[in-house]
């Protein structure tokens, strides 16, 4: 529904989102969708939450442990503004990034959160292997849904009450959202804002990012080029 059939249908576009970062979270599944709803807002008042499991900054670096074949992987840290327990109730859409983290133990509190808080959403987001926690929150049982596809076989193994489209981009099915892996979220956001404040808005910001957008969501190639899921060294 664009922003004028909303506005027809009486309803309006959400504008409260939820970014939801851990330990050990992919940074462009979280900025690449952000940077999208971050144009999007020079003409739409939106606001963001960033969500985690405390008030600590959260890194995206690698769990501990062996971390790399040539020496120790760099992270970045990002802030977070609301724990679990002070996430703002108008909260309508969430954000939720993949990573090396959601493989961790840190990531049950984060899937008890999911659990607790879809039924209030109007959107929920998954981008890459975030399909993952929501999976184990049962938010996708029944429902149609991709993933990364690096890491394909051990996340659809893990939750066979979900439909999962191995050749999709991206999948929407309800309010759920859920894209492939990394850029593949650019790819669903942008065709999330196309769905919901309209096409011309969508295009404007693709162009802004100067990115090139994959709107065809049944055609994913990393779909054909990982065969099995991927060991990577050191890990």
């Amino acid at each position: 529904m664009s922003q004028q059939r909303a506005a027809e249908n009486g309803t309006k576009p959400p504008t409260k989102f939820g970014l939801l970062i851990f330990p050990s979270f992919e940074p462009l599944d979280s900025m690449g969708p952000i940077e999208a709803l971050q144009i999007l807002s020079w003409t739409n008042k939106l606001e963001l939450y960033v969500i985690a499991p405390t008030l600590d900054l959260m890194t995206t670096a690698l769990p501990e442990g062996p971390i790399s074949v040539s020496g120790p992987a760099f992270g970045v840290r990002v802030a977070p503004t609301h724990t679990f327990d002070t996430v703002p109730d108008d909260l309508e859409v969430l954000i939720i990034p993949g990573g090396f983290g959601v493989t961790a133990p840190t990531i049950k509190p984060v899937i008890e959160f999911v659990k607790k808080t879809y039924p209030k959403l109007k959107y929920l987001i998954t981008v890459c292997n975030g399909a993952d926690v929501a999976a184990r929150a049962g938010v996708l049982d029944g429902k149609r849904a991709t993933t990364n596809k690096m890491a394909w076989k051990s996340i659809t193994d893990a939750s066979p009450g979900v439909q999962w489209v191995k050749t999709a981009r991206f999948v929407v099915d309800g309010n759920c959202w859920t894209s492939g892996g990394v850029t593949a979220g650019i790819d669903a956001t942008l065709a999330w804002i196309k769905e919901v404040f309209g096409e011309e808005k969508a295009r404007n910001v693709a162009n802004l990012m100067e990115y090139e957008w994959r709107d065809d969501r049944n055609w994913d190639p990393f779909a054909y080029m990982f065969k099995d899921d991927i060991e990577i060294p050191g890990l």
